[in-house]
């Protein structure tokens, strides 16, 4: 590692080119190519997908694809049959039939759309059929233009639902933040700077190689602001820990060079090691089986790549043209009057976090139980969560969504937007009866409002009905209705007829996909787990840090799961964060937050061990080499903590629900790995554990491969040694 650094900062210009380069071929590629985002429509094996093969059957395969939107309105005095509420809406409609990409508009005013009219008669609505691929926005401009008179108008439905826009503001939020902490922990605007520019260099690569990538890979837009939320947190910390080791060298008496050599043989091992778990973590995601979020995590993965290597090469080269300048103008003025530190890596006693090393080593027995049971606490939520689509009813009130959903539940019912469709096949022989005994089962359970009449194949083998319930496709009673049709009533119908039948639709589809989800989900953690008990024990050598380490890394999780639960599904805060009340979790969150926060709850468990590591080898002293590793990184863990969490909170504020609370639930478990479980449970559980810490098998030895996170061991001075301290 050395040497590549040692190149770096010899060919400096090299490098930066280079870089330039980089930067300025992607955008090349991207401006001529463009992008190809697109969300995937792979689902797992399950009910409404066999639902929907049915229905695909019925239409023979063939016809033009189209969705379906609905436009609602309410008259503000009087009846929407009036004479003049017909002529303003009759016309109204007629323009959106003249729109690019409509099929066709069945207006309540028809014969085919009488069942439109509430039975208030003081709200309708019409159905607009589009083509798959139509854009919408000249549907939407002629509705959100229109003038009409004692009448309230809005839409929804289907064709109306937008996909969430990459976020814009939030990235410049998370680094002014960042800035300002940089800034109080380095003196130097230089050093402040170093992360920044390392950090959004390769952010900035990443997303274009991700936009060319887009073209070869299914890959959905909300990729982009993933990837820039995930690059932006890692890349500004993995360069914060080695321009804090070169600081250290320098102010060591080291040479430029051999700082910076120093710095990336140390921290950028580390780093390096840190890099590579998150990765992992990320690509792991593939294990879900969901085209979405394989994607998400891929291009995620891709940009702490990019971090990985933009500290690894560009950042030694920027420091090596800087060289003192990253230090303070008072760090300069002691170097140049000969006041040095000695030697890089010795323990400087003194300081908030020794202070604090001293105090969770004074009473580990009582600082372990307090700990746990602020991660207990926090966590809590979780075992409330539920997983699946949030509807317009939850969105921000105000906004043209949640007024459709006011507007339509109130004239017909929470469960207007939300059909079920049943599909049923009779593979022997048509059979009405089969389908016409199950329409009527279905009729009769509590909670379902109307069945529509049975739609027949030509060849009578399938058929069809829309199941209307009573509750809203986010609604709990939504869910027990599903099972209960598919483990209750469908079955009793099917028996002794040949009949087989599956429940699709909105909500039964977003019900398997959780369902899928819950169920792979505890695979992907034991993954992970595993993984990170095998990679910390190859690092240190140990059984019991990798153990402490791999159940820490599980608490972290639970709690950013119990923040995203308390916040987006109790409502407790989410109007704050402009995305609505209280919804159920969308199935992306939980596993994007598992892994993520798996991989940066590694980082600084890597970190901080190491230096235990390190010291424990020097001394054989457990209590010193826990102190001394508190001491010496608790300050940037903080820091890189504080700086994390303020990139993941801007991402919350942008009306967006799942990005909002990726955004919380991440910043939340970073802020409690750090402070509660990094720098306060495992030192006190170390400091119990004692020497025991350090045990591993002879077995193990000989199998396990030598990785040196430390890098070249140096030579330590006496312990009693004070030089000055780092300002």
């Amino acid at each position: 590692m050395s040497v590549l650094a040692r190149w770096c900062v010899r060919h400096r210009k090299t490098v930066l080119a280079g870089w330039l380069l980089m930067v300025v071929g992607l955008l090349a590629l991207v401006m001529v190519g463009g992008t190809a985002f697109k969300t995937s429509a792979e689902m797992p094996d399950s009910e409404s997908s066999k639902a929907y093969a049915l229905l695909a059957r019925m239409s023979g395969g063939g016809g033009e694809a189209t969705t379906t939107g609905k436009i609602a309105w309410h008259a503000t005095a009087g009846s929407v049959t009036s004479a003049q509420v017909q002529q303003e809406i009759g016309g109204l409609l007629d323009e959106v039939g003249k729109q690019p990409g409509v099929v066709s508009v069945v207006s309540p005013y028809s014969e085919a759309g009488a069942r439109q009219v509430a039975a208030s008669a003081d709200t309708a609505y019409a159905q607009v059929i589009l083509r798959s691929d139509a854009d919408v926005g000249g549907v939407e401009s002629v509705l959100d233009n229109a003038q009409l008179r004692e009448v309230e108008l809005t839409y929804g439905g289907t064709a109306f639902d937008h996909q969430p826009e990459p976020s814009h503001g939030g990235e410049a939020v998370g680094l002014i933040v960042a800035l300002v902490l940089l800034m109080l922990m380095f003196r130097s605007w230089w050093a402040s700077w170093l992360p920044l520019v390392t950090g959004i260099v390769g952010v900035v690569v990443s997303l274009l190689l991700v936009a060319v990538g887009s073209h070869v890979v299914t890959l959905d837009s909300t990729s982009i602001t993933m990837a820039s939320m995930m690059g932006l947190a890692v890349g500004i910390d993995y360069a914060l820990f080695i321009v804090n080791r070169t600081r250290k060298g320098l102010l060591a008496g080291q040479s430029v060079a051999d700082a910076v050599a120093h710095a990336v043989d140390t921290s950028g091992r580390a780093v390096v090691f840190a890099g590579l778990t998150v990765i992992v973590a990320l690509a792991g995601i593939r294990v879900v089986g969901m085209g979405v979020l394989t994607g998400m995590g891929e291009a995620a993965a891709v940009t702490v790549a990019c971090t990985v290597l933009a500290a690894l090469t560009l950042l030694p080269a920027l420091m090596g043209q800087l060289g003192v300048k990253v230090l303070s103008k008072r760090q300069r003025a002691q170097l140049a009057e000969g006041v040095v530190e000695g030697v890089v890596g010795h323990h400087r006693p003194g300081g908030l976090a020794a202070g604090w090393a001293r105090f969770v080593q004074r009473a580990p027995w009582l600082v372990v139980p307090l700990a746990l049971a602020v991660v207990v606490v926090l966590a809590a939520p979780v075992l409330q969560m539920r997983v699946g689509d949030a509807d317009a009813s939850s969105d921000p009130s105000g906004s043209r969504s949640h007024r459709y959903a006011v507007m339509t539940s109130s004239a017909f019912g929470s469960g207007f937007d939300n059909p079920l469709v049943v599909a049923a096949s009779t593979p022997d022989a048509p059979s009405q009866q089969a389908f016409a005994e199950l329409a009527g089962r279905m009729a009769a359970v509590p909670g379902v409002v109307s069945v529509t009449p049975v739609s027949a194949s030509a060849d009578g083998t399938v058929g069809t009905v829309t199941v209307i319930p009573a509750s809203s496709a986010q609604a709990a009673e939504t869910a027990e209705l599903i099972e209960r049709l598919r483990g209750d009533v469908i079955p009793s119908a099917e028996a002794g007829t040949g009949l087989r039948a599956y429940v699709g639709g909105k909500a039964a589809s977003s019900q398997d996909l959780a369902d899928a989800l819950l169920g792979r989900l505890p695979l992907y953690l034991g993954i992970i787990a595993v993984l990170g008990f095998l990679l910390l024990a190859v690092a240190f050598r140990s059984f019991l840090v990798p153990l402490v380490g791999a159940l820490s890394n599980i608490t972290s999780i639970l709690v950013g799961l119990g923040a995203i639960t308390a916040v987006f599904q109790f409502g407790w805060g989410s109007e704050l964060m402009r995305v609505g009340s209280g919804a159920p979790i969308m199935y992306i969150v939980p596993v994007m937050i598992v892994g993520i926060v798996f991989g940066l709850s590694m980082d600084y468990q890597v970190f901080l061990v190491s230096r235990m590591h390190e010291e424990w080898t020097h001394t054989g002293d457990n209590r010193r080499a826990v102190r001394v590793g508190v001491t010496e990184t608790g300050r940037v863990i903080a820091t890189a903590a504080l700086i994390m969490v303020g990139v993941f909170a801007s991402f919350a504020f942008g009306g967006q629900r799942i990005v909002s609370a990726i955004g919380v639930g991440l910043a939340v478990a970073v802020l409690i790995d750090a402070f509660v479980v990094r720098l306060t449970l495992i030192p006190a559980l170390m400091t119990v554990l004692g020497p025991r810490n350090w045990w591993y098998p002879r077995w193990a030895q000989k199998i396990t491969p030598r990785v040196a996170v430390e890098g070249t061991p140096q030579a330590q001075p006496a312990p009693e040694r004070e030089p000055v301290t780092v300002g």
